[in-house]
C-alpha cells in the first residue's frame, strides 16, 4: 500500500477505537470517544502543516515565533451522516477552520453511493482539505466524495478515518492515487454485507442511536 497510507497508531486514539468497538458502548459515550477521537486525528493528520515566523513581544522580550503558514484556514469536509462525530472534535483542535457537508446515501442493493447535498467554502481553491468519515469499507462513498472534492480544485486533500477495509482502500488507491488516506487501524476484511469486519457495526446509527 505504500505510502499512501498513514496508520495513525498513538496509544490513546488505540485505547479509545477498542472501546468504540464494544457492543455494549451506549451511543451517549461512543459520541463522546468519537469526538475526541476526531480531535487526536486532527492533531496527527497536521503534523506536516508549514510554519513561518512572525515578529512578537512577549512581557521579557521581543522573539521570532512560529505560527501557521498557509494565509487561508483548513477545510474540513464531513461525510455525512458519521462525519460528524470527527468534524466535532477537529473542531475542538481548530475551532477557525472551515467547514464543508457532503450528504451521501448507500444504495443497500448496489452498495453504489448517492449524492443528496454538497455545500463547500466558495473559496476551496485556496484553501487544503481535510475529508473526514469512520469508516473506509467499500471505498464507494471516499471516492464518490473526493472526486465531488476534487471538482472544487482545493489545494490539496486528505482522507481521514477510523477504520479502513483492504477492499477499500485498494479501491480508494486505484481512483485517487494523490490522496493520502489516514487510518487508526486497518481491519480484516468486508461481509457479503459491505460492512468492515471485526469494525464497530454501523458509526452512523451507533452515533446517532438509529438503526
Amino acid at each position: 500500500m505504500g505510502n499512501q497510507v498513514i496508520l495513525i497508531e498513538h496509544p490513546l486514539i488505540q485505547h479509545k477505537l477498542t472501546l468504540m468497538r464494544k457492543a455494549e458502548t451506549s451511543t451517549v459515550k461512543f459520541r463522546v470517544l468519537l469526538k475526541e477521537i476526531g480531535m487526536l486525528l486532527g492533531y496527527e493528520v497536521t503534523r506536516d502543516l508549514p510554519l513561518k515566523h512572525e515578529k512578537i513581544q512577549t512581557p521579557l522580550a521581543s522573539m521570532n515565533a512560529p505560527i501557521l503558514a498557509p494565509e487561508k484556514k483548513l477545510v474540513i469536509v464531513s461525510i455525512q451522516r458519521a462525519g460528524q462525530g470527527i468534524l466535532d472534535g477537529m473542531l475542538e483542535l481548530m475551532p477557525s477552520a472551515r467547514v464543508g457537508h457532503i450528504g451521501l446515501y448507500r444504495d443497500p442493493k448496489t452498495l453504489i453511493p448517492v449524492e443528496y447535498y454538497f455545500k463547500v467554502p466558495h473559496d476551496i481553491e485556496k484553501r487544503d482539505v481535510l475529508v473526514v468519515d469512520p469508516m473506509l469499507a467499500t471505498g464507494n462513498s471516499a471516492v464518490a466524495a473526493v472526486e465531488r472534492v476534487k471538482s472544487t480544485n482545493p489545494l490539496s486533500i486528505k482522507f481521514v478515518c477510523l477504520l479502513a477495509a483492504p477492499e477499500g482502500i485498494e479501491h480508494f488507491i486505484e481512483v485517487h492515487p494523490d490522496v493520502p488516506i489516514y487510518t487508526a487501524a486497518i481491519d480484516e476484511k468486508l461481509d457479503e454485507h459491505g460492512y468492515i469486519l471485526p469494525g464497530m457495526g454501523d458509526a452512523g446509527d451507533r452515533l446517532f442511536g438509529t438503526s
